[in-house]
């Protein structure tokens, strides 16, 4: 099984990458969340030039927020600072869509982007189509170096729903899954497997990642402790925040059982608090991966963290990631929270265990 690291992306966390590369992780994911986050290729650039091994990844980029002949030239920029260590995660878009008020973007919007990006990275001339009109474009001369795109850039499809999950099968893209509770982790691979065998490939070719917030728990220490809530907690509520936006935006198939409904309701009635009417998203996603605001901690329950996050003691998470492994997962990839970058340690620490 490959490690890897996320986290909400800021300029400088180059570091992190550095860091998570001396602790022997294989990846590091950098969040692709415009207006809340650093920009993602900048990041990554700076995490090119002080790293050796660890594969660097958007985590993930959504079709309408770049152009796809700019995001393949990103991706080929990049591919020349760290050849053959570059991947591309993308999906139809929750944070970075939903920051600016949007929902998802269409699948089949998402095919053609990928279709796009890939068959340039290929060195080929393809269709690309915007609201003008279709055009043939290529990279123009790629043999002088200015640009990478002899070294192959893997692609990830970010993928919750059964029709995401045959799209990334019929694409042959690795799949990435946001994972907290263990048995729908568990479900939707077998889904994934299916998806696979549907369209005649061999589901021992998936390479699945799993990405997960949590918090590595001393032993004894609560599920709601202070520090639990710092750094699971983020994770836990990006659960209500997908929710309380599902009537406006569509759901993104994160649910509560029927015990933590009451939750739901608390946190819908502080929503409907927020100003302006016509834009609660922009206090809503606020913090969103990166801190719990003051006024949602209340509501950030253990049995919260417990349903939405991979939080336990270190013997508790080595049993959940042999968990995700034995289900078909490749790759486990715990998220760093911003300003708690010192957890690095303790999840390089669980995995040194296993």
């Amino acid at each position: 099984m490959d490690f890897g690291v996320s986290f909400a992306t800021a300029a400088e966390h180059w570091k992190v990458a550095k860091r998570a590369e001396a602790l022997g992780f294989d990846y590091a994911w950098f969040s692709d969340t415009q207006l809340l986050n650093a920009d993602v290729f900048v990041a990554m650039a700076a995490a090119a030039m002080e790293t050796s091994r660890i594969r660097l990844g958007s985590a993930v980029a959504v079709p309408s927020n770049r152009i796809a002949p700019v995001t393949a030239n990103a991706l080929a920029s990049l591919n020349k600072l760290a050849p053959g260590r570059i991947d591309f995660g993308i999906s139809t878009g929750f944070t970075a869509r939903r920051t600016m008020g949007r929902g998802a973007v269409p699948l089949a919007e998402m095919a053609e982007y990928i279709e796009v990006v890939k068959g340039l990275l290929d060195g080929d001339t393809v269709d690309w189509r915007d609201a003008e009109g279709t055009s043939r474009v290529r990279f123009l001369n790629p043999e002088h170096g200015l640009i990478n795109i002899d070294d192959p850039v893997r692609f990830h499809v970010s993928a919750f729903g059964p029709k995401g999950r045959r799209l990334t099968a019929r694409l042959g893209a690795g799949w990435m899954s946001a994972v907290g509770n263990l048995d729908r982790a568990a479900a939707d691979a077998a889904d994934m497997r299916d998806a696979m065998r549907e369209a005649g490939r061999d589901p021992a070719g998936l390479y699945a990642t799993a990405i997960t917030g949590g918090c590595v728990l001393a032993e004894g220490e609560a599920y709601d402790s202070e520090r639990a809530k710092a750094l699971a907690g983020p994770a836990a509520a990006v659960v209500l925040h997908n929710l309380v936006e599902q009537e406006r935006f569509g759901s993104i198939r994160l649910d509560l059982p029927a015990p933590l409904a009451p939750l739901l309701e608390r946190y819908r009635a502080l929503y409907r608090g927020y100003t302006p009417e016509d834009a609660r998203y922009l206090t809503l996603h606020r913090g969103h991966l990166l801190f719990l605001r003051p006024d949602e901690a209340p509501l950030i329950t253990a049995d919260l963290i417990r349903h939405a996050t991979i939080t336990g003691t270190k013997s508790q998470l080595r049993e959940a990631i042999r968990a995700l492994e034995e289900a078909g997962f490749t790759q486990f990839s715990c998220h760093i929270r911003y300003g708690h970058e010192e957890t690095l340690d303790e999840w390089a620490e669980v995995i040194g265990g296993l």
